[in-house]
């Protein structure tokens, strides 16, 4: 099938969705998604991100969709003719989802372990407003302990349900869940249980805010100041394939190797997570390249920069050839001509 998305055309299989579709072209094209996880079965429709505008309905039904469409449950069909980021419709619609997505959203990147890898942080950059309408108070929950590995902000989750999806598909023994309905819908265990399963860190991967953090990388540096190594060891219960943020000598955090939407290639246990921080204990692959512009990948090694040139004048830093000369440097005696030169100079004066 032939479906055209800003202009740009491809050819799909039946069943690919929008959002697919876009990825597969790639480029600013690409609605934004915060709910949607392509290794994640049933996930999508809730956050209302990647809303995108159908100005053709098919060969066969050539008539628009009213409505804005959610790109991640909206099937393509022949013909198909998308509007996305060239739509005024769409961007307004963006600026809209975003405003409601940070009206309980606390203003704690500052201090959140997500701040620089956050894709609310990307979302509100690209389509955020600097002042908010909002004047009541905010939601706010009471904090919950839910085990000694990964710490609980309520606060600031958008409720996209990727960490309960998670728990459903990899796990046996999903202990959490979104309870109440409405405002009060919240993340939590319910009876306070602990989540200890053995893939249960792999909820931190996937919160796209800093609602699910690492407690063992809790305020310990920003990522930004971490360097990132694909790296690997023999696990018998994942693949051992991992990303390690290394600070100097020591690993700070052990993460999934994710791709440019911030979606991780394969799912690692705890035990590589939290428990292997030795650098002894992982074979290092080499730094970890970043196929979107990042706030991690500013100023890193692994980045190609152009080579600066500054057209001076030759030695300016030491100094031109006949200020030395004039100062009797000891490198560079005076010359005889140069003695007569000085002398001339001083009776002149």
């Amino acid at each position: 099938m032939k479906v055209t998305i800003d202009g740009q055309s491809i050819e799909v299989e039946p069943g690919t969705t929008i959002l697919q579709a876009a990825r597969m072209i790639g480029g600013e094209v690409v609605p934004p998604a915060m709910c949607y996880y392509s290794k994640l079965k049933g996930s999508g429709g809730k956050c209302r991100c990647c809303l995108v505008e159908v100005a053709k309905g098919s060969e066969a039904d050539p008539r628009p969709m009213p409505k804005l469409m959610a790109s991640c449950v909206t099937g393509c069909m022949d013909g198909m003719e998308v509007n996305s980021k060239s739509s005024p419709r769409v961007q307004e619609a963006r600026k809209s989802v975003t405003e409601f997505l940070l009206i309980n959203h606390p203003l704690d990147c500052p201090v959140c372990d997500q701040a620089g890898e956050c894709d609310l942080q990307n979302l509100s950059f690209e389509h955020g407003k600097s002042e908010t309408r909002f004047i009541e108070e905010k939601r706010t929950f009471e904090p919950e302990n839910i085990g000694p590995n990964i710490q609980l902000h309520m606060n600031r989750c958008i409720l996209c349900y990727r960490c309960v999806m998670v728990a459903d598909q990899l796990t046996d023994d999903r202990v959490h869940g979104v309870m109440d309905r409405g405002d009060h819908s919240n993340i939590s265990t319910c009876i306070s249980k602990a989540v200890d399963n053995e893939f249960s860190g792999n909820m931190i991967d996937v919160c796209p805010v800093g609602a699910l953090t690492d407690k063992t990388f809790r305020f310990k540096s920003r990522v930004w100041f971490s360097k990132p190594y694909n790296a690997h060891r023999n696990c018998p219960t994942c693949s051992g394939k991992t990303t390690v943020w290394m600070f100097g000598d020591e690993i700070q955090r052990v993460t999934g190797r994710k791709d440019e939407y911030h979606e991780v290639d394969e799912f690692i246990c705890n035990g590589c997570r939290f428990d292997h921080k030795d650098i002894a204990d992982w074979t290092i692959e080499g730094p970890r390249a970043f196929e979107k512009d990042s706030v991690i990948n500013q100023n890193k090694y692994n980045r190609k920069l152009q080579k600066v040139e500054i057209a001076t004048e030759d030695h300016i830093l030491l100094g031109r050839e006949e200020d030395r000369k004039k100062i009797s440097m000891v490198e560079i005696p005076l010359t005889e001509e140069d003695i007569i030169n000085q002398k001339s100079l001083g009776n002149n004066g």
